[in-house]
């Protein structure tokens, strides 16, 4: 579904990503696991063309995707939570979530997965009327998960859903992707916490300083020494 070929990103004249390949496959829940500035956030950034390559190739369904918009790349079926949850503070919950379906014109289907996102998320709807700047952290990561999946995408891409949260809205956030991952969705995540990753993941990356290190199925990279002693805690 998405490939990824030999992609590097700089910040001015440093080099982010340095060359990395991935491929994600439909239906699967591929993870990117990695200490802080390794590069994960900076793979999603470029694959929603928030950032522009300076090499490389971003492939989704065969069509080509670094010279697009991110508008464009959404109304193709990618739908980006960002890190930092991002928030639109001043409208409601509601509000937040319509703006996810921006590029969709059909009102019953919009509304119709209004209530799916309030099904997996009860608390958005308790609160749907509430801005969303007086939320918690964890309600804002549900907020920001829901947001992107009105877009109805057909790969969704996870930047940090368990940053800054408490254990118990960790294992809820969780709970819901592993849900959406039985429900067939294409899940891209992003996770500094590699435990709860490589539990729900099929395949990962492990990545370092802009490249990628090690891949496979998300059971034997958590079975992996040099993985465990440096990201389980092993």
């Amino acid at each position: 579904m998405l490939q990824v070929q030999d992609l590097s990103v700089y910040y001015g004249g440093i080099q982010a990503l340095k060359g990395i390949s991935l491929e994600v496959r439909q239906g699967e829940l591929l993870a990117i696991i990695g200490a802080n500035g390794a590069g994960k956030t900076t793979t999603l950034r470029t694959i929603s063309g928030i950032l522009r390559p300076r090499s490389g190739s971003i492939r989704f369904d065969g069509k080509e995707l670094t010279k697009l918009s991110p508008y464009d790349i959404v109304g193709l079926g990618i739908a980006h939570s960002p890190e930092g949850r991002q928030v639109f503070s001043g409208l409601t919950v509601a509000e937040n979530l319509r703006l996810g379906a921006v590029q969709r014109r059909d009102p019953a289907e919009i509304d119709a997965d209004l209530e799916r996102v309030y099904t997996l998320f009860p608390r958005l709807k308790e609160r749907s009327t509430q801005k969303a700047g007086t939320l918690s952290g964890g309600e804002q990561q549900m907020l920001a998960i829901g947001r992107a999946l009105m877009a109805r995408p057909r790969l969704l891409l996870l930047d940090e859903p368990s940053l800054g949260l408490a254990p118990l809205m960790v294992d809820r956030i969780f709970e819901v992707i592993a849900r959406l991952k039985e429900e067939g969705s294409t899940i891209l995540l992003v996770e500094q916490n590699a435990h709860m990753a490589l539990e729900v993941a099929d395949r990962a990356y492990v990545m370092e300083t802009g490249r990628i290190k090690l891949s496979g199925p998300a059971a034997e990279l958590a079975a992996n020494a040099d993985v465990e002693r440096a990201y389980l805690g092993g």
